[in-house]
């Protein structure tokens, strides 16, 4: 997985909700854990934009509810510091669904997605409608 230029303050830790932006199914999200965690012993799992965690689908298609999925964040509120000293904000915090081998499930995201998500999962760039 390749590093960011990108100084990410990750604010997402587990049971916090993102709005599914992918035509998957799913609407509502909930944070279980962040996959590859690390940090001290006790301290909730935090994560930002381009972070992938297990989420447990809480509305949507009936397929989907009370599943746990894989989902890539690429929408936070809380802003992050990009390297030309610009700050970058966005109005809810999203994901999209993903499968193992970290390829999209849905076949267009709603809304925009952020640079940094593209930089590190290169084949989610091509369903993206608008990357900020």
């Amino acid at each position: 997985m390749k590093g960011l230029s990108t100084s990410i303050s990750r604010t997402l830790i587990p049971s916090s909700v993102l709005t599914c932006a992918d035509n998957s199914g799913a609407k509502t999200l909930m944070i279980i854990n962040k996959i590859g965690k690390a940090g001290r012993k006790g301290r909730l799992a935090t994560s930002g934009i381009g972070d992938i965690v297990m989420a447990s689908v809480k509305s949507g298609n009936p397929q989907y509810i009370k599943k746990k999925v894989r989902v890539v964040i690429i929408r936070q509120k809380q802003p992050i510091r990009r390297a030309n000293g610009m700050r970058v904000r966005f109005e809810d915090n999203a994901g999209i669904l993903i499968t193992d081998s970290n390829l999209a499930v849905g076949t267009e995201v709603k809304g925009a997605m952020a640079r940094e998500v593209v930089e590190r999962y290169i084949k989610l760039a091509g369903i993206a409608s608008r990357v900020v």
